[in-house]
């Protein structure tokens, strides 16, 4: 595959590797760096390629020349990557998404900027795909759902058709939405569940069929 457009990596841990080989072998992307924080700038290189401070990032790799992708996980659900990508978008980058090839996507299906949508994926007809969305291997998105900004679905997550899931969720493995559910904001569905009737924001649901916890997300996460 010719590569057409540069990138950089934000992120040096286990999903920044990951995301270089994924875009290395099967994107139009070539990898020219990545970049972490000052204050987690451990080594100065990874696969050969200069890791830069982000504080900086624009000065090596002008927003002219290079795209961006924010590889971090649902760390403080989700909020790192969030303000990471935020950040990345006011220095002025283009925010890059990758799809894999061995994904299926429905031609009306919309997909935002820094989602990362893994193999085995199937994202159905009219269905829509926030920003800054990682859908992990083999989610199903079924017939007109959507969901919004900041999402982590882990893998094996189903969400049937007309869902919401609401901004910076967490879907835990083989966890499932029936028809028509909406979870609300900042919720964390756990791994195995079911989740049969909407549910409050900010709360975390295990289970089958799923129910609330009494220790929220923002607790459990230690989010202020």
């Amino acid at each position: 595959m010719d590569k057409q457009k540069k990138i950089v990596i934000v992120g040096a841990g286990e999903f920044a590797e990951i995301a270089y080989e994924y875009f290395t072998h099967d994107s139009e992307y070539e990898v020219v760096g990545f970049s972490v924080e000052q204050a987690f700038l451990i080594h100065n290189t990874l696969f050969g390629l200069p890791i830069t401070p982000f504080e900086n990032i624009e000065n090596v790799f002008p927003s002219s020349e290079c795209e961006v992708f924010v590889a971090v996980t649902f760390t403080k659900l989700n909020r790192i990557r969030t303000r990471l990508y935020q950040a990345a978008k006011t220095k002025g980058y283009k925010m890059a998404s990758y799809v894999s090839s061995k994904a299926f996507v429905w031609h009306n299906a919309k997909i935002g900027e820094n989602c990362f949508i893994f193999e085995n994926n199937v994202v159905q007809h009219f269905s829509h795909i926030g920003n800054n969305v990682i859908l992990w291997s083999g989610n199903h998105i079924g017939h007109r759902s959507v969901v919004r900004d900041n999402c982590f679905l882990s893998s094996h997550v189903v969400v049937s058709g007309y869902c919401v899931v609401g901004e910076n969720c967490f879907l835990g493995v083989n966890s499932t939405l029936n028809d028509h559910i909406v979870v609300g904001k900042n919720c964390l569905i756990g791994s195995g569940s079911l989740v049969v009737k909407n549910t409050e924001a900010g709360k975390i649901y295990t289970g089958s069929p799923a129910v609330a916890s009494k220790v929220g997300t923002f607790r459990y996460f230690n989010i202020h």
